[in-house]
């Protein structure tokens, strides 16, 4: 919905490949949205052969591969476009990716993930490290979250590059079924003596948890998405071989435990950020909770004392009455860890988000 509204001033088409959805994806999509282009595979064939099946039937000078959990704003498209125009030597351009609760994601933006590279990461030396140019490689650390410029590795949740130049190397590598297809398709265009670029002019939500669920089989497949990135990329030796086998194994085993969702914090309070009465009464109807209505100074939210006093708040956006972007500006101002929001798409009978990177999101019907 939010994509439809960011190509209302371009000629532009929007291409959905489904892989082998178990649910009603689909008789969805064919219900609220008839004139998009829907792909159904018939198997789950991954997210590299998915995205090439779409760019295959894509006609556009330019093509963004977008995951299905993100959120866009109204002139998100316009200004990446506006950037890659100005630049000479383009590969792909990505932007700022916030999470559910509006806090920026690193990965937005990173470096090769060389061995050293991935020592840094695996042991967190880029932590405690900043400033230090040899340990702050893997989340490109010499840019900020709000500074636009050249960077190496690209996430796939939203890369934006010119159709040739993806075709010309026949797009993602369908032999990485997931997890390392962005990190080899950047490393490719740079090889082919491109840039690219991190843009942070426009922000994306991507409820990232969605994606995956980080148990047995994301381990497995995360070090067999290392291992193919480095075994098609690097000539290793055997003791770089081995340091990297153990490496993946600690930084999977890492990864598991942070992906693992932590239990869902009820809401002590809802914050309604509208000016609809009725739309109010329909959500404290079906959340059986008393709503309040937040005033706002400078785009930061005004408490009633009563909302103050809770330390848990679900604050509801309307987006019946606030723009995606104004709603995803209002996410990045207002986060913090007593915060959790949901956006209520326009003309919609249902709510979405997610309550943190590792959670998965979710759609709650009214």
């Amino acid at each position: 919905m939010s994509v439809q509204q960011a190509i209302q001033n371009l000629e532009a088409e929007i291409i959905v490949v489904d892989n082998n959805s178990s649910d009603d994806s689909c008789a969805m999509m064919r219900s609220r949205f008839p004139h998009i282009k829907l792909l159904q595979n018939k198997d789950n064939v991954g997210f590299p052969k998915g995205n090439n099946i779409g760019v295959a039937e894509a006609q556009g000078e330019y093509v963004c591969i977008l995951n299905p959990d993100t959120v866009v704003a109204e002139d998100t498209f316009e200004k990446v476009l506006a950037f890659a125009r100005a630049q000479e030597d383009l590969g792909i351009i990505g932007c700022k990716l916030i999470d559910g609760t509006g806090k920026f994601l690193p990965e937005s933006k990173r470096g090769i993930p060389t061995p050293w590279v991935a020592f840094t990461k695996i042991f967190g030396l880029y932590k405690w490290f900043p400033n230090a140019v040899l340990l702050n490689k893997y989340y490109a650390q010499q840019l900020t979250e709000n500074q636009s410029g050249k960077v190496e590795i690209l996430v796939g949740a939203f890369m934006v590059m010119k159709r040739d130049l993806y075709l010309e190397l026949e797009g993602f590598d369908e032999d990485c079924f997931m997890y390392s297809d962005d990190i080899d398709l950047s490393y490719r265009v740079l090889q082919k003596g491109k840039a690219n670029y991190y843009f942070h002019e426009t922000t994306v939500i991507h409820f990232k948890g969605e994606s995956t669920i980080k148990d047995g089989t994301y381990m497995k497949r995360f070090q067999e998405a290392m291992n193919f990135f480095y075994k098609k990329h690097f000539k290793a030796s055997v003791f770089f071989s081995l340091f990297m086998k153990m490496g993946i194994v600690l930084f999977s085993l890492v990864k598991m435990v942070q992906g693992k969702a932590a239990p869902k914090t009820k809401a002590e309070g809802y914050l309604m950020v509208s000016n609809e009465e009725s739309v109010a009464e329909k959500l404290q109807a079906r959340l059986q909770k008393i709503i309040e209505r937040s005033t706002m100074e400078n785009g930061k939210i005004v408490f009633s004392q009563s909302i103050s006093k809770h330390k848990n708040v679900e604050v509801i956006l309307d987006l019946n009455y606030m723009s995606f972007k104004e709603a995803i500006a209002f996410m990045e101002k207002n986060t913090n860890n007593f915060f959790t929001f949901k956006l209520l798409p326009p003309a919609c009978d249902f709510m979405l988000g997610s309550n943190s990177s590792n959670d998965r999101g979710e759609v709650i019907n009214l």
